[in-house]
């Protein structure tokens, strides 16, 4: 589209400015002094949607930061994409850690520099111009739909109530997300694939105070030694989880993606180097990515017991605890596996000792099926825009309210995003290359044209 890039050379400027303006707006949703700032993001993007088109933009209040949805429906008979993004950022501490101040923008290096520059006011700013362009050139091919949050870096409470409530106005075909990664400009790449998360607590209870070791040791069961050897036995050799049931609903994707996965350039003795460790613990019969991208795993988080100050005190301690995180795989359920892994550690506690174990929190896995018109339309932008088709990644990480838009919502998720791992968000010195955020705008204008083609194929 030369009309799109034309567009943008003679808009650069105004673009920049304008996103900077949302950057400047310290929308910290962790940060309870921030609300009039998460109101004033809300509102500014609100206002650009309206500046750039939308037949509706609206804030909507909700228990916690509002959400921003906006329309333009140019005919009924088109698709309908939804565009999900989100406004709040990460705390920017340790301030001491920036090189320039976090919510004043600066451009070195052809990069920007500042917390929400890539995550993900600079990716969500690409589809708001990416909109702007297409209205403005006459080549909007399908409906859009804009939904709007401000509490993903705090667990997105209120948009799943959201979702229920408005789900006839936010009916759609396809919802396109840009807060991922790619591997890189030369190895373009599309996540196909997020996994699911079950965090559980246990904790292990023994005498009703603390002994003395040595009095009563060797007769009382220890607490801290009892949950030791429970966890030490719920996985084995191979690295595969013990808990009975587990494996049940684990889909393993067929040889054809495994072998498109392989793609992607990886080199396992850098990966060990990076991580500081001698060697790496994948589980048997599977490459370290598969590992960490299509099996799921167990890893304790926490573990804490008796007495950890300075010096020595010989205890046998009262309780000691842990807390253990399951990332989970496609058609795994997060209830269930909490449950079937609550009720196996129970069996595992020895006589002597109480276990008790909570389930705190969890989400379920993601998976966008390859042969989509929704995952062509982006395979065939990222080719134009890239030159080379993008390789599909199963991401290690959990974005549970993808999997929340698909049960409330009936639709598919695609993730488009244009951010690479030297970004730093989350961290000091966050960034995003100018490159990528040209890139994304012009490759978002693509997708609606190839996903209406696509659908109207059939």
């Amino acid at each position: 589209m030369e009309s799109i890039k034309n567009y943008i050379e003679t808009n650069r400027d105004r673009f920049i400015e304008e996103l900077f303006g949302l950057i400047r707006i310290p929308s910290v949703s962790a940060s309870e002094s921030s609300k009039a700032d998460m109101v004033r993001a809300a509102e500014y993007i609100r206002d650009l949607m309206a500046a750039n088109g939308a037949d509706q933009a609206t804030v909507y209040a909700t228990p916690g930061n509002p959400i921003v949805y906006g329309e333009k429906m140019v005919d009924p008979s088109l698709p309908t994409i939804l565009v999900y993004g989100h406004y709040d950022v990460m705390p920017a501490e340790p301030l001491e850690k920036w090189t320039s101040k976090p919510f004043e923008p600066e451009i070195r290096d052809g990069k920007i520099w500042a917390r929400g520059a890539d995550d993900d006011k600079g990716q969500l700013f690409m589809h708001l111009k990416a909109f702007e362009m297409m209205n403005a050139t006459g080549t909007l091919a399908c409906n859009v739909k804009f939904m709007i949050e401000g509490e993903e870096e705090a667990g997105s409470a209120s948009i799943a109530g959201f979702c229920a409530e408005y789900s006839e106005t936010l009916r759609s075909d396809v919802i396109l997300v840009s807060d991922t990664t790619m591997i890189s400009p030369e190895i373009p790449s599309i996540t196909s694939g997020l996994r699911g998360l079950s965090y559980i607590q246990v904790e292990v209870e023994g005498p009703d105070h603390d002994l003395h070791s040595g009095i009563y040791g060797g007769a009382v069961v220890n607490p801290c030694n009892a949950l030791c050897d429970i966890i030490a036995r719920l996985k084995d050799s191979d690295g595969r989880v013990t808990i009975p049931g587990f494996y049940d609903n684990v889909h393993v994707p067929s040889d054809a993606e495994r072998a498109k996965m392989a793609e992607r350039p990886f080199d396992p003795e850098k990966y060990r180097k990076s991580v500081g460790v001698d060697a790496l613990a994948v589980e048997k019969g599977f490459s370290t990515l598969e590992s960490t991208g299509i099996r799921p795993t167990l890893d304790v988080n926490g573990i804490w017991g008796g007495y950890t100050g300075e010096g020595a005190k010989t205890i046998l301690p009262a309780k000691a605890s842990a807390k253990i995180s399951m990332r989970l795989v496609p058609y795994q359920k997060a209830g269930d596996i909490a449950e079937l892994a609550i009720n196996h550690i129970k069996s595992l506690a020895p006589a002597g000792v109480k276990v008790s174990a909570e389930y705190l929190h969890g989400g379920e896995a993601y998976v966008s099926p390859l042969d989509t018109p929704e995952y062509l339309a982006a395979e065939k932008a990222y080719t134009e825009i890239f030159g080379r088709k993008p390789i599909p990644i199963r991401s290690g990480g959990s974005i549970p309210i993808i999997s929340t838009f698909e049960k409330i919502l009936g639709v598919k998720s695609i993730l488009m995003g244009f951010g690479l791992e030297s970004d730093a968000i989350h961290s000091p010195n966050e960034n995003y290359p100018l490159e990528n955020l040209f890139a994304g705008m012009r490759a978002i204008p693509l997708y609606f044209k190839y996903y209406a083609e696509l659908k109207k194929k059939g």
